[in-house]
């Protein structure tokens, strides 16, 4: 979910090193989180409990999407978040690359939908979505992939639709090699979140809220946590003419 300092800290998704190709980038990530996936579910299993910030921001932005339409969750792991989610009252499904965190997911949540997918190229139709949540998933996709990735999801939000954007704050990555033992080595990005918001209006999106968390030290953390919510406009009713 959050803390960088235990490992690893998000869902699987996205990302990318260096030079990385998008084929790399993608099947490194896939392998990463299919390796830790069942160490992953059973550390962070209650994670949610221990942090009554995060899920305030979860249950504001549950009230915005109501019962408006669809959600997904976009590197949803485990589908920690989906389901709590879900108990809010949304119509939430789940994507993630990883089959082993996807397994978990079905697992844990029966009533649920989860399927694999990449967020960079997702299979829905524009405007399809009430809601998207990127809770820590964003942090693996390279900063070049950035723009491309807030105009697909501002793409498939229909108008009035919510983004809810979790991420950790810095600027520079923090490398977790080898976690619990499993022989696989990943990149977490920390993001600004001005760049974050910046990038999010280049992409159309309107800002409602911006919330940063200092580190708890309780939770080990030594960066503080990010919370973006914005919104894609609604249609004018004077924009045809």
């Amino acid at each position: 979910m959050t803390s960088e300092a235990t490992t690893p800290p998000v869902s699987g998704t996205e990302t990318g090193t260096g030079s990385d190709t998008d084929t790399d980038f993608l099947a490194t990530t896939r392998t990463f989180y299919d390796a830790v996936a069942e160490d992953y579910a059973d550390r962070f299993r209650e994670e949610l409990a221990g942090r009554p910030l995060e899920r305030a921001i979860l249950a504001v932005y549950a009230e915005l999407v109501g019962d408006r339409g669809p959600v997904v969750d976009l590197g949803c792991g485990p589908g920690r978040t989906t389901g709590h989610l879900a108990r809010l009252g949304l119509s939430i499904s789940g994507l993630d690359l990883s089959e082993s965190m996807l397994a978990i997911a079905r697992r844990e949540n029966p009533g649920l939908r989860f399927e694999q997918g990449s967020m960079l190229d997702l299979d829905l139709p524009d405007g399809a979505l009430a809601g998207a949540l990127s809770w820590y998933s964003s942090i693996h996709t390279p900063l070049d992939r950035l723009p491309g990735l807030f105009a697909e999801f501002h793409r498939v939000l229909a108008p009035g639709g919510h983004l809810l954007i979790a991420f950790q704050v810095g600027d520079e990555p923090r490398r977790h090699d080898r976690p619990w033992g499993h022989p696989v080595a990943l990149d977490f990005r920390r993001r600004r979140p001005e760049l974050i918001a910046g990038l999010l209006a280049d992409a159309g999106f309107v800002p409602r809220s911006r919330t940063v968390r200092e580190p708890d030290p309780a939770l080990a953390e030594s960066v503080p946590q990010a919370f973006l919510i914005a919104d894609k406009p609604q249609v004018a009713a004077n924009a045809a003419e």
